[in-house]
C-alpha cells in the first residue's frame, strides 16, 4: 500500500499520518490457559472408576482445538498442579515409578497440544524436586517460576539464584490485520505461593527458598521490559482475594494485576472460574462480563479439566515493537450442570486418551486391587453434619499406627488422639463428589477416595487447652445460627474448606454453633469471648488443660497450613516415615475386615427455634438419619435437608 504525503505539509502533520499508517495495522492475539488439571489427564473417575463427562484434559482439548480453529493468532499455557492429584498420578510417581529417560504421561498427552509455557504449581513438589525435574524433562515446552530459589544457606538474598527459569521471552510469528507476517516478543512469568515451604516442608527445607510473589514481580517486570517484551503474560499459580496485600500472600492475584508492566494474567490454584465466579466477579475495580481485574484480561478456568480460559488480547505498534491496547476474558466449560444431570458440551480429544492408555489400564489395575472388607458402607455425605464413619477410618488407622510406632520410645504411655477431615464433602465439586464405598471388599482405589492427598504423617504433642483451641479454629466451619429465629439458616460456611474441619477422635465434645467463631481462616483470635467447643471428655472426664497428648495428622496440618494455633512445625514430636494414605490401606490389610461405624465422639448443641439448613448427595435421602428431613434439590443439584 502507497500513502501520498502531500508537497508543502509540516513535519508535524506528516508524523500524524505515519502515526495513523501504524494504527491501522494490528494484531488480534489469542492466549489459552489451562490450570489444576491434577492429572485428570483423560475423561475418567478413578475413584468411583467409570467414565466421565465433567473432568479431563482429553476434553478440554477439543476446546483447544476449537479455539485455536477461530483465530490467526494464538499461545496456550499451563498454569501448573498438574503431576498430582488423581490416582493415575500417585501410580506414575509410587506405583510403577517414572524411571530417567521416560516420558511422564501428562507430557505424552500436554506435547501433542503444542504448549508454550508451563507454570509449577505447589502440588508440583509433592513428590520431591527429583521427581519434578525427571518428569519436566519430558515437555517438549519450557517451564518458567520467578519466585523459588536455591536455598544457599548463607543468608544473603543479594546473591540468591533461581531455581527454575524466572522467566522466558519468545519471538512469534503472528499475521497482522493486513495479512502480513509480525514478531512478537512475548514474555511469560510464573509464580507458586510461597507456603510451599510449609506444605512441602520435607521435600524442600535447605533445598530451596521461595519468596513473595508482588515482591519478586516487581524485581522481574522491568527486567522483562528492558530485554524487549512487548507482551507480558503473568502466570501465578495464586488467587485471588481483595483483602489488603500481606507480604508472602498465598492468594495474591488481585494484587499483581497492580503491577505495572503486566498485560495478562492467568492465574489458578483456589479451584474457581474467572469471569464467572459471582465472588470474584463483584471485588471493587473487577469486570466481570469483560474479564478485568483493574482493566488488565484475566482467567482463571477452574480445576481437573473442566474449562478452558480463553484471553483476546488486541496488539497495535509501539514504537520499533508492540503493545496491548485492549483486552477481554472468558472461560469455555467442557460441561453443563443441570440438576443432578452433567451435559456434556464437548467429546474427548482420542489422541490424548490414547497417548496415555498404558498408564491409564496400569492405574486400573493397581487400584483395583483388595486391601480389606467392610460391613457397611462407608460415605461422606454428612461429614460436616455429624460423626461420619469416612472420617473414623482414617482416625482409627492413624490411632493404631502411631500406637505401634511409640513403643519403646519416650512417648510411650502419653494418650494419643488422630486428627482428620473430609476431603470430599461436595463444595464446587459438586453434588457427586462425595466419598461412597458400598459395603463389600474394599479396594486401593477406595482408601484413595478416603484419604485424597499424598500427606505424611506427622505426631504432635500437645496440652489439652491446645486441643480445644485446633477444634475451636476446626469449629468455622459453621455459620452462627440464631437460635431465637424460625428463618431456614444454612449451617455450613460454604467459603470455609472442608479439609481444614478437623475432627479429633480419642476425646468427645461438643460444637455450640449459637456461638460466633473463635477463629477467621487466618488463624487470628477474631471473638476473644467466644467458645464453640463445650464438654471437651476425655476417658469420661472433663479435659484437663496441662495434660499433654500426642495427636497423629498430616504435615499439611503440622506445619502450619490452614493457619491453625499451635500448628507450625514447632510441635511436631515424631516424623513418621509413611503417608496418611499408606497407613489407612496397611490398617485394613491388618484388620481384613472392619465395622466403619463412627462412634459418636462429636456432636451439636441444641438449635432452639432455628430451622438449619445443610446440603448434601441425591444419595444420601435413602441414608439420612431420623433426625435429618429431605427438604428439595437446589439449583446446582444438591439435596437440601433440615437437621434438627
Amino acid at each position: 500500500m502507497t500513502f501520498f504525503v502531500p508537497k508543502g505539509a509540516s513535519i508535524f502533520a506528516s508524523s500524524l499520518l505515519f502515526a495513523a499508517m501504524a494504527q491501522a495495522s494490528t494484531i488480534d492475539l489469542r492466549v489459552m490457559e489451562t490450570t489444576d488439571i491434577h492429572m485428570n489427564l483423560v475423561d475418567y473417575d478413578y475413584y468411583g472408576d467409570k467414565q466421565s463427562d465433567a473432568v479431563g484434559l482429553s476434553r478440554v482439548a477439543t476446546l483447544i482445538k476449537a479455539a485455536r480453529a477461530e483465530v490467526a493468532n494464538s499461545v496456550l499455557v499451563d498454569n501448573g498442579d498438574l503431576l498430582q492429584g488423581t490416582p493415575l498420578g500417585d501410580y506414575v510417581a509410587k506405583g510403577r515409578v517414572l524411571r530417567f529417560g521416560e516420558t511422564h504421561p501428562a507430557f505424552k498427552a500436554m506435547n501433542l497440544l503444542d504448549y508454550d509455557v508451563g507454570n509449577i504449581g505447589n502440588h508440583e513438589f509433592n513428590y520431591g524436586l527429583d521427581f519434578l525435574m525427571k518428569s519436566l524433562s519430558g515437555a517438549n515446552f519450557p517451564y518458567v517460576n520467578s519466585n523459588v530459589y536455591v536455598d544457599d544457606g548463607d543468608n544473603d538474598a543479594s546473591n540468591d539464584q533461581p531455581y527454575f527459569q524466572p522467566y522466558i521471552i519468545k519471538d512469534k510469528t503472528f499475521v497482522d490485520s493486513e495479512g502480513k507476517k509480525q514478531t512478537v516478543k512475548i514474555g511469560y512469568i510464573g509464580f507458586v505461593p510461597p507456603q510451599i515451604m510449609t506444605w512441602d516442608k520435607d521435600n524442600l527445607t535447605h533445598k530451596v527458598i521461595a519468596k513473595d510473589i508482588i515482591e519478586t514481580a516487581n524485581k522481574y517486570i522491568p527486567e522483562m521490559k528492558a530485554k524487549g517484551a512487548d507482551v507480558i503474560i503473568a502466570i501465578p499459580h495464586s488467587g485471588m482475594m481483595n483483602s489488603p496485600y500481606l507480604k508472602g500472600e498465598e492468594n495474591a492475584s488481585y494484587h499483581l494485576a497492580r503491577v505495572d508492566g503486566i498485560d495478562a494474567i492467568l492465574f489458578g490454584h483456589s479451584h474457581r472460574i474467572f469471569p464467572g465466579d459471582k465472588a470474584l466477579d463483584a471485588f471493587e475495580d473487577v469486570d466481570g462480563e469483560k474479564g478485568t481485574v483493574f482493566g488488565k484480561p484475566a482467567t482463571m478456568p477452574g480445576f481437573w479439566g473442566s474449562h478452558l480460559g480463553v484471553i483476546d488480547l488486541k496488539l497495535e505498534p509501539a514504537g520499533s515493537g508492540w503493545k496491548v491496547a485492549d483486552g477481554k476474558a472468558e472461560v469455555r466449560a467442557i460441561a453443563r450442570r443441570e440438576g443432578r444431570n452433567t451435559e456434556a458440551l464437548v467429546e474427548a480429544d482420542t489422541s490424548i486418551n490414547d497417548a496415555v492408555k498404558t498408564e491409564h489400564e496400569g492405574t486400573l489395575a493397581y487400584m483395583r486391587r483388595k486391601v480389606g472388607e467392610s460391613t457397611a458402607d462407608i460415605n461422606s455425605f454428612f461429614a460436616l453434619v455429624q460423626d461420619d464413619p469416612s472420617i473414623q477410618i482414617v482416625n482409627n488407622a492413624q490411632i493404631w499406627y502411631v500406637e505401634n510406632i511409640v513403643r519403646g520410645t519416650s512417648y510411650e504411655g502419653l494418650p494419643i488422639l488422630s486428627a482428620a477431615a473430609p476431603f470430599k464433602a461436595g463444595g464446587r465439586g459438586g453434588p457427586e463428589y462425595y466419598t461412597d464405598v458400598p459395603k463389600g471388599d474394599i479396594a486401593l482405589k477406595n482408601v484413595s477416595d478416603l484419604y485424597i492427598y499424598p500427606n505424611d504423617l506427622k505426631v504432635v504433642k500437645l496440652t489439652g487447652a491446645q486441643v480445644v483451641e485446633w477444634l475451636e479454629a476446626a469449629a468455622g466451619q459453621f455459620n452462627q445460627i440464631d437460635a431465637t429465629s424460625a428463618k431456614p439458616q444454612e449451617l455450613v460456611n460454604q467459603s470455609f474448606p472442608t479439609y481444614n474441619f478437623d475432627v479429633i477422635d480419642g476425646i468427645s465434645y461438643r460444637i455450640n454453633v449459637t456461638q460466633p467463631a473463635r477463629y477467621n481462616t487466618d488463624g487470628e483470635v477474631v471473638n476473644n469471648d467466644a467458645h464453640r467447643i463445650i464438654k471437651a471428655m476425655f476417658n469420661g472426664e472433663p479435659l484437663r488443660a496441662k495434660d499433654e497428648f500426642l495427636v497423629a495428622t498430616n504435615n499439611y496440618r503440622a506445619g502450619g497450613g490452614g493457619h491453625f494455633p499451635n500448628l507450625n512445625g514447632e510441635t511436631i514430636v515424631i516424623d513418621a516415615p509413611d503417608k496418611n494414605r499408606d497407613v489407612v490401606a496397611n490398617y485394613l490389610l491388618s484388620q481384613k475386615t472392619i465395622n466403619p461405624a463412627a462412634d459418636g465422639n462429636w456432636s451439636f448443641t441444641g438449635f432452639g427455634k432455628a430451622k438449619v439448613l445443610f446440603t448434601s448427595s441425591p444419595k444420601a435421602k435413602e441414608a439420612a438419619a431420623k433426625n435429618m428431613t429431605y427438604q428439595s434439590l437446589d439449583e446446582n443439584g444438591f439435596a437440601v435437608f433440615q437437621i434438627k
